[in-house]
């Protein structure tokens, strides 16, 4: 007799919705197997794999005040907020002058604890999103339905990009999957190399089969290539062998058979008309009306934003939240003062806001100590757009200026398939697209590139991953404005380059062990 799995359709497991965009509000259907489901909705894979698409872009089913994961306030719980707040304030470039619930510790990478609440709601999310994937893989396997094989492979995709995220941030976990999927005793601990074997082995699998070309938002093969590149770049920190030329093959693949090309205009990659630009592959959806959340691209717009200094309407913005600002390891890149910023031709350098700020951080609670960043912002390109409470802009989570970055840093390391004079050229073609001075073959040198991703790539979720692979996170050859709680900044541990598995996480598995130094 075949098994019957049962999709439970609530807000733990999976809501169903026929597009990333539909109303939030969709009841959800209950206690149906998946043929069951086929036969009253054909559509109906089409809204479980959007349901899983929207683990990564919503807090939870029912609009902005819901949540997937236990959260005293849904728009912490959401991916890409954790990104954000993991990944870019705990580095260089961005500090947050909140300081609530544990926001301190990560502003100013220092005193984190295994109790810090962003650690948990970034676990809890990763740990939502794959059980989800296998409950539908489970199911998938006894049902036909239209194209199954990609439908397959992008649910894997989304799993692997979880998994990802837990050996970036926490360096271990549990390795779940469809075949132990409801297993009742505690999951044993995986290390980092066996969680990045088995996210490699499944991204290598669903990368000949998945489509090359999807609709905007989905997984296509150059989705997969890229977090396949990401994960071979980071490699040697991840298991301690480099992997620099497998990274380059699967950098070379996007760039010659992608068909991504350069945005011609900067500022449309980060304004609410960017589904329209040619060089995003890969895109977290946001959507004012009907995709409502605080902890999409609302977060980075809003919590820049205030009507203390700013002009609110002009970003697209009903309200400001008064939260993030920009320190000089960012703006400092483009000059010494603001007035350095404004006479830049350079258009990366117009995106902060210097009047009424001050260029030096001297106390990253006052608000107008650094400058916000405009980068993000839920206006069209072209300036138009009326003031909204949710931002309709979607987040570039992966574009090809990163790409192009990667292959110059991958030639400056030697990997094979790799040649400066095209390094230097997609370098060039990064800098002069936003009016900046071309560089020379003497310029390019991995702090250079470290830089120029700065200058680029900063407030896109990278940022300490970034660091923690040039080697300059850590330690004290590398300071900047409140690392380590000081002022200048000061030298860290080593232990900072993973967080402390959450407390909540270890005593509810008691295989899991803590990571050191916490």
């Amino acid at each position: 007799m075949k098994k019957r799995f049962l999709i439970l359709l609530s807000i733990a497991m999976l809501g169903i919705y026929t597009s990333c965009t539909d109303d939030l509000n969709t009841e959800p259907i209950t206690q149906l197997t998946l043929e069951e489901l086929l036969a009253s909705d054909p559509n109906a894979v089409e809204g479980l794999v959007a349901r899983l698409y929207a683990s990564y872009a919503l807090t939870g089913p029912s609009g902005p005040g819901s949540s997937d994961i236990v959260s005293p306030d849904a728009g912490e719980g959401a991916f890409l907020r954790a990104i954000i707040n993991l990944q870019d304030f705990t580095a260089d470039a961005m500090k947050n002058r909140w300081g609530d619930d544990g926001l301190d510790q990560l502003t100013t990478t220092s005193n984190w604890d295994r109790n810090n609440k962003f650690f948990r709601l970034f676990y809890d999310r990763a740990y939502y999103t794959i059980p989800q994937c296998n409950n539908f893989l489970q199911a998938l396997d006894i049902a036909d339905f239209p194209d199954e094989e990609n439908i397959v492979a992008e649910t894997r995709f989304l799993r692997a990009l979880a998994y990802y995220n837990v050996i970036d941030v926490f360096g271990k976990g549990v390795l779940a999957t469809e075949m132990n999927f409801g297993q009742s005793e505690p999951l044993q601990e995986a290390t980092r190399l066996e969680l990045f074997n088995y996210v490699e082995s499944e991204l290598l699998a669903i990368e000949p089969v998945i489509r090359t070309t999807s609709s905007y938002g989905r997984a296509n093969r150059y989705v997969v290539d890229m977090l396949l590149a990401k994960l071979y770049i980071n490699a040697e920190v991840y298991t301690g062998t480099p992997r620099w030329d497998d990274a380059a093959t699967y950098v070379n693949k996007i760039i010659n058979e992608g068909g991504y090309s350069l945005d011609s205009n900067f500022v449309r990659i980060f304004s609410s008309d960017n589904n329209s630009s040619p060089e995003i592959i890969f895109p977290l959806l946001a959507e004012s009306l009907t995709s409502q959340s605080y902890g999409n691209t609302t977060y980075i717009v809003n919590g820049s934003l205030s009507a203390d200094t700013m002009p609110l309407a002009q970003f697209g913005a009903s309200g400001g939240w008064t939260g993030h600002r920009t320190t000089k390891a960012w703006y400092g890149l483009f000059g010494n003062s603001a007035a350095d910023l404004g006479s830049s031709s350079d258009v990366r350098a117009s995106l902060f806001w210097t009047t009424g700020h001050n260029y030096e951080m001297n106390d990253y609670r006052e608000w107008t100590d650094g400058f916000p960043s405009t980068k993000f912002r839920n206006t069209a390109s072209d300036g138009s757009g009326n003031p909204v409470e949710f931002s309709s802009t979607d987040f570039p989570f992966y574009r090809l200026s990163d790409v192009y970055l990667m292959y110059a840093e991958l030639a400056i390391r030697g990997a094979a398939g790799t040649a400066m004079n095209d390094a230097l050229t997609y370098v060039n073609n990064v800098r002069t697209r936003s009016n900046a001075d071309a560089v020379g073959m003497s310029d390019l040198t991995l702090d250079f590139i470290i830089d120029e991703r700065a200058r680029e790539l900063n407030l896109e979720g990278m940022r300490r991953s970034d660091l923690i692979r040039f080697n300059k996170f850590t330690g004290g050859n590398y300071l900047w404005p409140w690392k380590g709680g000081t002022a200048g900044g000061t030298a860290i541990s080593d232990d900072y380059k993973l967080f402390p598995i959450p407390a909540t996480a270890l005593q509810a598995n008691p295989n899991l062990t803590q990571n050191p130094g916490y």
